[in-house]
């Protein structure tokens, strides 16, 4: 939430400069509030830990916020209880028919990375919606394969193949440190990766339209940005719970693929052992500022967008 204070004090200005949200007397008496709508369109094989883990992290917040669940419906999930999209995930075409607008939208990854993006049975679907979006939402977040399906639907940006699977939690640098996306943040943090596939960095530092927030040596970039933070891109899984990256590892195992231990997650790499969460204070932070992020910025009549 912002504070207010009065324009003539001294800080008033620095802190403008340094994107802390403050707002005057005046501005904050004609202030209209809302709550904010948000759609997240869970694409996740893990439909019911993912809506867990996502919602966990929006709710951290002072703001009241509507969330929708959206589905493909040119895709026929095998992930979910029988009935819970019908029930609880509005169509995506539905949305897009009748207009509708929101504040946020949360496009999550999904278990498609290695196939090419024209390839995955809902990807005409998925790519009207990403175009929707951009008329009708005020910031997308983008997580994962969802945020390789935005580069390459908005800007082209290719993906090519990891030479063996990003696997574990990962140091990220904060290249924008005054980014309202990392206000409180650590010179360094921690984020899980999960993922066989990466967006092509050359040619994403070589789009003037992007900015690259947040990357690392071993992992790559982690977090990009468009429009002013009107476009989130973020390659891992802050959202992750404690024991995600271990059921994945133990479910690859059971299906006798080559799976590498995952990296800095257990204690000394012992896999009998319990992993240690060191992500999690940053996760929230990052969903908080977010969330406030569109908070400041997103216009009270949505049908000004």
């Amino acid at each position: 939430m912002p504070i207010k204070i009065s324009g003539d004090l001294p800080a008033y200005n620095a802190l403008q400069e340094e994107r802390v949200f403050v707002m005057t007397g005046d501005r904050a008496e004609r202030q209209d509030i809302r709550p904010l709508k948000v759609a997240i369109v869970n694409l996740m094989p893990t439909t019911l830990d993912t809506e867990m883990q996502l919602l966990r992290l929006l709710g951290n917040t002072p703001l009241q916020v509507y969330i929708s669940f959206l589905r493909m419906g040119s895709h026929e999930s095998k992930n979910a209880p029988a009935g819970h999209l019908e029930r609880f995930y509005a169509p995506a075409a539905e949305i897009m028919k009748q207009g509708e607008r929101y504040d946020g939208f949360v496009i999550t990854g999904a278990p498609v990375e290695n196939l090419p993006f024209e390839e995955v049975d809902y990807w005409e679907e998925l790519a009207a919606l990403l175009d929707y979006t951009s008329a009708n939402v005020w910031s997308t977040l983008h997580i994962c394969w969802g945020a390789q399906a935005g580069l390459y639907r908005h800007y082209g940006i290719p993906k090519r193949p990891l030479e063996k699977k990003l696997f574990g939690v990962f140091p990220h640098g904060v290249n924008e440190r005054f980014s309202p996306l990392f206000r409180g943040f650590d010179d360094e943090f921690l984020a899980p990766q999960s993922r066989h596939t990466e967006s092509d960095r050359e040619a994403v530092a070589a789009q003037p339209a992007l900015t690259i927030q947040s990357e690392t040596e071993e992992a790559g970039i982690f977090i990009v940005t468009a429009k002013d933070g009107r476009e989130v891109y973020v390659t891992g899984h802050l959202e992750y719970d404690p024991l995600t990256l271990d059921r994945e590892y133990r479910r690859d195992l059971a299906k006798g693929l080559a799976i590498d231990v995952p990296k800095n997650y257990y204690p000394d790499g012992d896999p009998s052992r319990s992993p240690v969460v060191r992500w999690r204070a940053h996760a929230h932070l990052f969903f908080s500022n977010w969330l406030n992020h569109v908070y400041q910025g997103t216009p009270y009549d949505l049908a000004t967008l």
